[in-house]
């Protein structure tokens, strides 16, 4: 197995449009100002890079995926393929935004430290990201459902959710005064199945086997996850744990 993940636009705008959406609050807690600089980390496929765009801010987005990042071009938007432990910037940017990527980025120290060196001297940075006991429900359903296969699910654990104190503490040693930061249960409702949840962001435990056993995978999954996350109408709602943080250098 392979522990990479790989990113379809198109499946990503139909089974996760809900990220851009419920990531809006995360822009009123930036509030950017006309001119400001700021860099999208993990941008995705620019949804919320235009909107601070629209805002009048000068705009560049980073993103690890090429299919992403040209999906944000085709919006018109300065959209470049970066890797968030390793960011091309030094004293660039008067703020750094980040919604549901950080946790996507297992070094967080390098990844704060790489957000420093971006920001100017009293820059912001705010974001948010999963936190601890996000998608609980599914882990557990993944980690039985691979074992039963002799597969370590945590192995290929291509995730990463602190808590609000781990996460406070990691951005203090990374230089920032952390202004806010929160820990809070955002049960989330799918557009559709499960099934197309679990292909487009489970492709680290899916993706190298063949399509017969990734499809058997993902039955098995919806079964056992039918009874905590199906609603009696027939909706799937995602135990998600959000953590939302603003801090600045």
């Amino acid at each position: 197995m392979t522990t990479n993940q790989t990113w379809n636009p198109e499946a990503y705008a139909r089974n996760a449009g809900f990220v851009a959406q419920l990531g809006e609050p995360l822009i009123d807690l930036l509030a950017p100002q006309p001119g400001e600089r700021v860099l999208d980390l993990g941008c995705g496929d620019g949804v919320l890079t235009e909107k601070l765009a629209t805002a009048g801010c000068i705009v560049v987005g980073v993103d690890g995926s090429p299919e992403q990042i040209a999906a944000a071009r085709a919006k018109g938007l300065d959209a470049r393929v970066a890797d968030g432990h390793n960011l091309p910037f030094d004293g660039e940017f008067d703020a750094v935004f980040s919604n549901a990527a950080l946790h996507w980025m297992r070094e967080p120290d390098r990844v704060i430290a790489a957000v420093a060196r971006a920001l100017k001297p009293g820059g912001r940075f705010v974001g948010e990201m999963g936190g601890a006991g996000n998608i609980a429900s599914v882990w557990a359903a993944l980690v039985d459902t691979l074992a039963r296969r002799g597969i370590d699910a945590a192995a290929f654990n291509p995730w990463y959710f602190p808590t609000a104190e781990e996460y406070h503490a990691r951005l203090e040693a990374g230089g920032f005064v952390v202004k806010s930061i929160t820990l809070f249960p955002r049960p989330t409702t799918l557009p559709g199945d499960i099934s197309g949840w679990l292909e487009t962001f489970g492709g680290t435990f899916l993706s190298p086997m063949d399509a017969a056993t990734r499809a058997q995978i993902i039955d098995e999954l919806r079964e056992t996850l039918r009874p905590a996350l199906l609603t009696p109408e027939g909706v799937w709602v995602v135990d998600y744990v959000r953590l939302r943080f603003s801090a600045s250098r």
